[in-house]
């Protein structure tokens, strides 16, 4: 997969195969800055879909036992990767291993996804979910770290930002479930798919999709969040069905999957302050920002406000590309990660 830029609707800028946001939709109090995301110019090792997925084990966190996958890198600074609704720690393969020049990384399976068996009684609210992550930080021991969230686990990182500030050093988001109810599912295969995702009315679609055979239960995943999946490797698509694959055997997965669902619609039907707009407003740390123009199940409409509502945000907006950008175009994102790194350390974020 390339990581060409091009521009977009939101992107006139072209820089280093990142295109950046310039003209955005109208947001409060628009800072001049906003979309001025510095980029990392020097070399970084090449992307291999052949690469093998980071080695994990199953380790005490977060008040109970998570499945944890280590990425070896400098131990002078500490990533910590969250991954989304119905995701895994695969997710971060390839950001993760390009950051291994800069960090050590690890990579969680939240309770109920991924490898982690979820503790009896688990509630699976957002903060349910961000309480694991705080305490997962608070036993590595490491200082504060540099926190990744992807989709509900942008959003569960923005809770453990706001609550514990001491925790993060910095934050990136990409393609956060902020508050967002008009998914849009066009050039969807499958409409089933986007109202899987939904408390109630996403029942029988979950059990009409348990019924696929995993290949293409694989496939139409990878066709709701990427917005090229002409482009994934054949090895990537052969690793996404062994892990659907393995997640049929694991009796709690599917009540994991629709009850984060029901507590992740009932976060963005919150009012203040439990709103996450409310919630982002309190994030101290210097925060990057990145969502995909194609984005089909949070609207990138949602992208200038998250970004100028985090006091130290910027965005980045890159065009072709969809709801896992760390997936999709994982240089773009590490050369906008790095760049704020070096960024913060010259105080010029």
């Amino acid at each position: 997969m390339g990581d060409e830029g091009v521009p977009g609707p939101l992107g006139q800028g072209h820089h280093g195969g990142v295109t950046t946001s310039r003209e955005v939709p109208p947001a409060p109090a628009r800072r001049a800055n906003l979309t001025q995301v510095p980029l990392f110019t020097g070399p970084l090792p090449p992307v291999d879909p052949d690469t093998p997925l980071w080695p994990g084990r199953v380790a005490t966190g977060g008040g109970g036992e998570l499945y944890v996958r280590e990425v070896a890198g400098p131990e002078t600074e500490t990533a910590v990767y969250v991954h989304g609704l119905g995701g895994s720690s695969t997710n971060w393969t390839d950001l993760a291993g390009l950051l291994a020049t800069r960090m050590q990384g690890f990579i969680v399976d939240l309770p109920g996804f991924g490898r982690s068996e979820p503790p009896r009684g688990f509630p699976y609210t957002l903060e349910a979910h961000a309480g694991v992550v705080t305490r997962f930080i608070e036993e590595l021991g490491h200082g504060p770290v540099h926190l990744f969230g992807n989709s509900m686990g942008g959003a569960i990182s923005m809770l453990v930002a706001a609550g514990r500030p001491d925790l993060v050093r910095t934050l990136t988001l990409v393609s956060p479930a902020v508050p967002d109810l008009r998914p849009s599912p066009w050039r969807i295969s499958d409409p089933r798919l986007p109202l899987a995702y939904l408390p109630l009315l996403g029942r029988p679609a979950r059990r009409a999709l348990a019924a696929m055979p995993p290949r293409q239960r694989a496939e139409q995943m990878i066709r709701l969040v990427f917005a090229h999946p002409e482009e994934v490797p054949p090895q990537r698509l052969r690793a996404a069905e062994e892990e659907v694959t393995e997640r049929l055997t694991m009796p709690w997965a599917g009540d994991a999957l629709g009850r984060s669902t029901v507590g992740l619609v009932r976060s963005w039907l919150a009012r203040r302050p439990r709103s996450l707009w409310t919630v982002a407003r309190r994030i101290e740390a210097p925060t990057l920002v990145v969502w995909g123009t194609q984005d089909r199940l949070v609207s990138v409409r949602k992208a200038p406000r998250t970004a100028e509502l985090i006091r130290r945000g910027r965005l980045l907006v890159l065009p072709r590309t969809g709801h896992v950008a760390q997936m999709e175009r994982p240089e773009s994102v590490a050369r906008a990660v790095l760049g704020m790194l070096d960024a913060v350390a010259r105080e010029r974020w």
